[in-house]
């Protein structure tokens, strides 16, 4: 009997046992061919190159008991792999949960391939590792902003005052970078801080490390949200007034809303945004839009605090139709068509930050096949 052929691709640099898990989980379905990034497109899309060249990450993956075969992919952007695919040929196209996307989905119904998501789950009792716990940056946070996102920037606050809502979250997944998630202010924090945020006063800490990444002179002024999302575990509501730092901050700790909020978010993956992707160009900045993102966003806060599920959705919905509003560039055809698709089964959505990629989020009452889910960072007790 012959063997299926499985297919997996990704960067795997810095071999870890969460990166050799998955492989050995995924060579369970068959032989299993591996298709790796080039170093070059790693640097493209990650804004770093690896830390392993695509040699010896060839070598070092082709040296495992479970792989076949490796290859260096041909291609460019997140699609890089596309050539190699269709040199195996698989019956199956695997994928973790974290490197699920709607793209990889639909080109392995272009080719007629079965395509499977895997949980990212440890060996035994291993802990849980990714190349970013490697380059000891695993317990900086990241940030979302759930609604409200622009209104931090004066040349849009100070049309209409209103929230940015925030929620910090750990690194559970190795986000990508330029993804909406506040990559740039987190390599900033480690710069700063190395592996996690110090003891200390949440906001002057969050100032500080606002300051580190705006130094005098700098010209795009990084949104304060992203730092104040980063340092301020919980769940966050930061009014602002037109100037670049919130006149309030309003935290929430507990843990019944926090639960509830990790139950319902869920992560499309739509890949990084590229280098020559400009948010700014095209934009219609107003007090109409301004205040219609501002109404939206305070609504949206109350629903969560409340816990009212369909407001939830309604409102970080139309917390986002407002920024596109301002910016139509956040949003092209390709997104439309992925938002398309999970409509139905989301009461509303939005982008990671500004859009042009990342991550499309939804607000669901029921689990979503594919879809990463978060965990908010909690507050020390």
């Amino acid at each position: 009997m012959v063997n299926k052929k499985v297919f997996v691709t990704g960067c795997f640099d810095m071999l870890h046992s969460g990166h050799v898990a998955f492989l050995k989980e995924a060579s369970s379905y068959g032989d299993l061919y591996v298709g790796i990034g080039s170093d070059a497109n790693v640097y493209n899309l990650k804004g770093r190159y690896p830390v392993n060249t695509q040699d010896e990450r060839k070598y070092m993956i082709e040296a495992l008991a479970c792989v076949e075969k490796c290859y260096i992919n041909s291609g460019w952007d997140i699609i890089d792999f596309e050539n190699e695919l269709q040199l195996v040929k698989p019956d199956i196209f695997v994928v973790n949960e974290d490197g699920n996307s709607p793209a990889k989905e639909e080109l392995a119904a272009k080719y007629g391939y079965e395509y499977l998501v895997l949980k990212r789950i440890p060996h035994a009792d291993l802990p849980v590792r990714s190349t970013t716990s490697l380059r000891k940056e695993c317990t900086m946070p990241y940030r979302i902003d759930l609604a409200g996102g622009w209104l931090d920037q004066p040349y849009v606050g100070s049309y209409g005052s209103g929230p940015v809502i925030t929620v910090s979250i750990e690194p559970t997944f190795e986000f990508n970078e330029r993804s909406g998630m506040a990559s740039s202010t987190r390599r900033k924090a480690i710069e700063l801080w190395m592996t996690d945020v110090p003891e200390g006063n949440k906001e002057q800490l969050a100032k500080i490390l606002f300051s580190y990444e705006n130094p005098p002179g700098t010209k795009i002024i990084a949104g304060s949200q992203d730092s104040i999302g980063i340092v301020m575990p919980g769940l966050n509501r930061l009014d602002y007034t037109g100037q670049y730092w919130p006149v309030n901050i309003s935290s929430v700790h507990t843990e019944q809303i926090l639960s509830w909020i990790e139950s319902h978010l869920y992560l499309i993956t739509l890949g990084p945004r590229v280098s020559s992707y400009d948010v700014l160009d095209n934009t219609c900045i107003n007090k109409q839009n301004a205040e219609r993102l501002a109404d939206a966003a305070k609504k949206c806060w109350e629903a969560i605090v409340q816990m009212n599920l369909p407001d939830f959705g309604k409102f970080i919905k139309a917390s986002f139709e407002a920024q596109i509003a301002m910016f139509p560039n956040m949003i092209d055809e390709a997104i439309i068509k992925v938002i398309q698709k999970y409509q139905k089964k989301a009461l509303g959505w939005k982008l990671s930050g500004a859009g042009g990629g990342g991550y499309l989020i939804l607000v669901a009452d029921k689990p979503i096949k594919g879809a990463m889910q978060i965990k908010i960072r909690r507050r020390d007790i």
